[in-house]
C-alpha cells in the first residue's frame, strides 16, 4: 500500500513539475493510467514542495540582495521548477475567454499552443502583481512571514484548484489533463485539503480563516463562470484557478496587519 502511494506521489512530482526522476527510480515507479488520477491528491503537497523551493532560494538571495531582488529570484525558481505550468493555463484561459464567444470557440482557442495578446498581458500583470505584493509582505511582516507565506500559498492555491475535481465536470473528450481529471473524493480529497489548510495556520488561525473565506468566494465565482462559458473545466482552467488563488492569498497577506 505504501509503495503504491509513493508511486502515486512520484507520478504527481513528474506530472506537475519539471523535476526529472532518476532512471532507476522512474523504472520502479512505472506507469499505469490510474496513477495520474491517484496522483491528483498529491497536487497540493507538490505545491508545498514548490513553495519550499522558492522560499529556500528567496532566503538564500536575501543574504546578498534586497528583498525586491530576492523575491524575483524566488519567483523565477518556482517558474523553473514547474515549467510555468499554471501560468500557461492562465494565459490560455484569458486568451480563450477573452477571444471566444461560443463554447466551441473558447475550447479551440484554449487548445491553441500560441499565446495571444490577452494571455501575454495576463501573465505580465500576474507576475508583476505577485512581485509587488510579496515585497509589501516582506516590508510589513518581515522575512519569516514572507518565507512561510510562499510555502503556504503554493499549497493552498493548488488545494483550491483541485477541489474542482470533486464538484465539476471535465469538458474535453480527450486532453492532457483527462487522466487526472477524475472525481476526487473521500480520503484523497481530505488529504489534499489538509495540505492546503494546515500551512496557512502556521501564519495565524485568523489569517487562515480569512484566506480560506476569500478562496471560497473566488472558487464559487470561477466555478460559476466556467460552467456558464464551457459547461465545466479543463486543465487550463485548473491552472487559472491556481494562479488566481495564489494571488488572492498574497492580496490578503499584503493587506494584513502583521504584529
Amino acid at each position: 500500500m505504501m509503495a503504491n502511494e509513493l508511486r502515486f506521489f512520484l507520478t504527481a512530482v513528474g506530472y506537475f513539475t519539471r523535476v526529472p526522476l532518476p532512471a532507476r527510480l522512474a523504472s520502479w515507479v512505472g506507469f499505469e493510467p490510474h496513477f495520474l488520477n491517484a496522483a491528483s491528491r498529491y497536487f497540493p503537497l507538490v505545491g508545498l514542495i514548490v513553495g519550499a523551493f522558492g522560499a529556500l532560494v528567496t532566503w538564500g538571495a536575501l543574504s546578498f540582495w534586497s528583498p525586491s531582488v530576492a523575491i524575483v529570484l524566488g519567483m523565477a525558481a518556482t517558474l523553473l521548477f514547474t515549467g510555468a505550468f499554471h501560468e500557461d493555463g492562465l494565459a490560455d484561459c484569458v486568451d480563450a475567454f477573452g477571444g471566444g464567444y461560443r463554447r466551441e470557440d473558447v475550447l479551440r482557442i484554449m487548445h491553441d499552443s500560441r499565446v495571444g495578446a490577452f494571455g501575454a498581458i495576463a501573465i505580465v500583470v500576474a507576475l508583476l502583481l505577485k512581485w509587488q505584493l510579496l515585497v509589501s509582505v516582506a516590508e510589513s511582516g518581515g522575512a519569516m512571514v514572507l518565507l512561510v507565506l510562499l510555502v503556504a500559498a503554493h499549497g493552498a492555491s493548488r488545494a483550491m484548484a483541485i477541489t474542482f475535481l470533486a464538484t465539476h465536470d471535465y469538458v474535453r473528450a480527450e486532453g492532457k489533463a483527462k487522466p487526472v481529471a477524475q472525481r476526487l473524493f473521500g480520503v484523497g480529497l481530505v488529504f489534499a485539503l489538509a495540505c492546503g489548510v494546515v500551512p496557512l495556520l502556521w501564519l495565524s488561525p485568523l489569517f487562515a480563516g480569512v484566506a480560506i473565506l476569500v478562496l471560497a468566494v473566488v472558487r464559487a465565482a470561477l466555478g460559476a463562470y466556467f460552467v456558464r462559458r464551457i459547461g465545466g473545466y479543463t486543465g487550463d482552467c485548473l491552472g487559472m484557478a491556481q494562479q488566481l488563488a495564489e494571488l488572492s492569498i498574497y492580496l490578503v497577506a499584503a493587506a494584513w496587519k502583521w504584529s
